[in-house]
């Protein structure tokens, strides 16, 4: 029986179209809420640019997977939080400064943009509908805790860059950035956090996601759900892809299994 659901934001709950959450969606989500089930967020994104599910309303969610991983919380208390080592926020800022890419910096309550080139503006703040971020340079960044960066790098310079990189998970969700994190936090390491913390069992979870960094959490969770609109990379390993996130994806997947 499942008693706990973990849901992506970007391309699942919330459209890359209309940068809403779909009426379906709210209503499934506050369905599940009502028939008792623990609802969790698991994104990429940090708390500060969690600004597109107010629809659901903040006492649906009772936790919450942020930064991938890295930074895990509930309403009253964080639960689990992990910093990239300073060696390899050093490195990064060196790549970026050596290939001149854009890199946003998440430290535990800021978010900022080194190098901002127009990749930043057109997919952060036209298509996923975030808030323009302060700029620093990579001296302040490097001298930060942080806990995410966001290189704007291609997939080849991915596979030259992060060997380089000792202590580091990285995910990628978007063609043009991906995102890196410290060794061992993934989503699937959210997971854990939030059902220890919550007494829930593994075999008692399904998630839901789009992305390659959903990819850890749905081969962890008992049932994996993959939105139509998903990679085929991340529906090859979900037990069940339903239709996309403008189709009522979420809505279909939830029925699909007895949530609602």
């Amino acid at each position: 029986m499942i008693k706990a659901i973990f849901l992506d934001i970007d391309g699942t709950l919330v459209s890359f179209e209309t940068h809403k959450i779909p009426e379906s969606t709210i209503e499934a989500v506050h369905k599940a809420k009502e028939n008792g089930l623990y609802v969790f967020i698991a994104t990429g994104r940090a708390k500060a640019i969690m600004n597109n599910i107010g629809a659901l309303g903040e006492d649906t969610i009772d936790g919450y997977v942020t930064m991938n991983g890295a930074y895990c919380f509930t309403k009253d208390e964080v639960l689990y939080k992990n910093s990239i080592s300073r060696s390899d926020v050093e490195q990064m800022a060196l790549e970026s400064k050596k290939r001149d890419f854009a890199s946003i910096f998440v430290s535990e309550h800021e978010i900022a943009v080194a190098q901002k080139n127009h990749l930043v503006s057109e997919i952060f703040h036209k298509q996923l509908n975030v808030p323009l971020f302060p700029e620093i340079t990579l001296e302040e960044a490097i001298n930060k805790e942080i806990f995410q960066i966001t290189p704007f790098i291609t997939e080849e310079q991915e596979n030259d860059i992060l060997p380089r990189l000792t202590t580091i998970e990285a995910g990628r969700w978007h063609p043009a950035f991906i995102d890196i994190t410290a060794k061992g936090s993934t989503k699937q390491k959210g997971v854990d956090v939030i059902i220890d913390h919550f007494g829930i069992n593994l075999n008692e979870t399904l998630a839901i996601g789009d992305g390659g960094n959903d990819i850890s959490m749905l081969e962890h969770v008992k049932v994996g759900i993959a939105m139509g609109n998903a990679r085929k990379e991340v529906q090859a390993v979900a037990d069940y892809v339903t239709t996309s996130v403008d189709n009522d994806g979420v809505w279909n997947a939830l029925k699909k299994f007895d949530v609602i």
